[in-house]
């Protein structure tokens, strides 16, 4: 039977000027560890800590754009594309735009900040 996910839980951020944070499915709101899904909304100027994960993350830019620092460079992920980056892959996402970024995030497995691997 379809089960409705009715509200997100709010879930602290990475990096600064602060970005908002919304998990629909994930450890933290459905105790999911298979997949996250998370609403995101980051202002002009953020950045987080770069990062080597374990998992996938697929990101779909819905305003604004999102920077996608990596070792072999930079992307720039305008609203209306997607980026996918692969586990073992260092990367640092920003917001560096006027209109900042709102996107959302899917990660397989599920988002852990212990396996996130954040740089210090």
């Amino acid at each position: 039977m379809p089960r409705l996910i009715e509200t997100a839980s709010r879930v602290t951020a990475a990096g600064t000027p602060p970005k908002t944070i919304d998990e629909y499915v994930g450890r933290v709101n459905t105790g999911t560890d298979a997949l996250s899904v998370a609403h995101m909304r980051s202002p002009s100027g953020w950045a987080e800590p770069g990062q080597t994960p374990e998992f996938d993350e697929y990101t779909l830019v819905l305003r604004g754009e999102l920077r996608v620092e990596h070792t072999g460079g930079e992307l720039t992920v305008p609203a209306g594309s997607a980026v996918h980056t692969a586990p073992g892959e260092w990367v640092r996402y920003s917001s560096p735009g006027p209109e900042g970024a709102e996107y959302v995030a899917v990660c397989l497995p599920a988002f852990e900040i212990g396996a996130a691997h954040r740089d210090d």
